[in-house]
């Protein structure tokens, strides 16, 4: 652990005992080595408590509530392939196969806890499905992963974002504690934690966001055009035909993987408007009566920042 003038980028690490996960941080380099779970809090209460400056935290126990949580509001099934960002002792990975039939890797950079992680999977009975790796978080490909846990430090959380925003559509990304700034995730879940060792308040967050589909730009069908605007989840399109002035439809909405969706209907008692990215092509599912043309079409990216026609 290092006081506030050394914050610099420690690099966080975690295991999970039996019955309850575990955290610590210990001194690491910036930019890489970094992996962690449940060490955050630590971090935080020598911080405030103007603690002399650490290399070394004991390990803080997270009750199993917390991973339970976390996995379940990622929604796990049998079909989904897991990493857990700094594993520790191996604790989301091992409940992922055991509780939920999915397959997993934990990625952790220090050997003992790998090793352990490995026993740990062995005496649970999915040895053939919770893997674990020694390996630094930051050289792994995230892309062969349906979900991807994490409880890392808010620095860290940044520093990852760009390689979680260009995951596939659909990704669903899970942190314990800590939200990722101004990417706001699609759903939180606040628990209640009267066992949380560290903190005035007694719970812990947990968020969830779903990658959402790269849409941002210029879109061409026969007949029309689409300008989609993109933050994140959120967007704003409008859709028009040549030669007409004002356009047929202008609709705000949300991105969910690769769903998009207006927020309200066009018109008051009409259908929301939404489209799905098929490929490389977005698919008309529902329209406005005033843009009733464009119901099944399907638009593609423009070529050269323009449509054709």
């Amino acid at each position: 652990m290092r006081p506030p003038g050394s914050l610099a980028l420690a690099t966080p690490r975690g295991g999970r005992p039996p019955a309850a996960r575990q955290s610590r941080f210990r001194g690491g380099k910036p930019g890489g080595g970094l992996a962690l779970h449940g060490r955050i809090a630590a971090l935080l209460l020598v911080v405030c408590a103007g603690a002399a400056a650490q290399d070394e935290v004991p390990f803080i126990t997270t009750p199993d509530k917390v991973t339970l949580a976390m996995l379940e509001l990622a929604g796990v099934t049998a079909a989904d392939r897991l990493v857990d960002l700094g594993s520790g002792d191996g604790r989301i990975v091992i409940t992922a196969a055991r509780r939920f039939g999915a397959s997993g890797l934990g990625v952790e950079i220090v050997p003992d806890l790998v090793a352990q992680s490995r026993v740990n999977a062995r005496k649970a009975g999915v040895a053939e499905r919770a893997q674990f790796r020694v390996q630094d978080l930051f050289t792994l490909d995230l892309a062969p992963f349906s979900v991807v846990t994490m409880y890392l430090l808010p620095e860290v959380n940044l520093q990852l974002r760009p390689r979680l925003l260009a995951l596939p559509a659909g990704t669903r990304i899970v942190s314990h504690d800590w939200d990722m700034a101004d990417w706001a995730p699609d759903r939180t879940v606040t628990l209640e934690v009267p066992d949380k060792a560290i903190g005035r308040e007694k719970r812990s967050q947990v968020h969830l966001w779903r990658v959402p589909a790269q849409v941002q730009g210029l879109w061409c069908a026969a007949g029309g055009s689409l300008q989609i605007s993109q933050r994140f989840q959120q967007f704003s399109a409008t859709l028009r035909v040549p030669g007409q002035a004002a356009p047929v439809a202008v609709f705000d909405g949300r991105i969910d993987g690769m769903a998009l969706r207006s927020q309200e209907p066009a018109d008051i008692g009409g259908p929301r408007t939404a489209l799905r990215l098929e490929g490389q092509q977005l698919q008309v599912l529902r329209v406005p009566p005033t843009a009733q043309r464009f119901e099944g079409a399907r638009f593609v990216p423009a070529l050269q920042g323009r449509c054709p026609g």
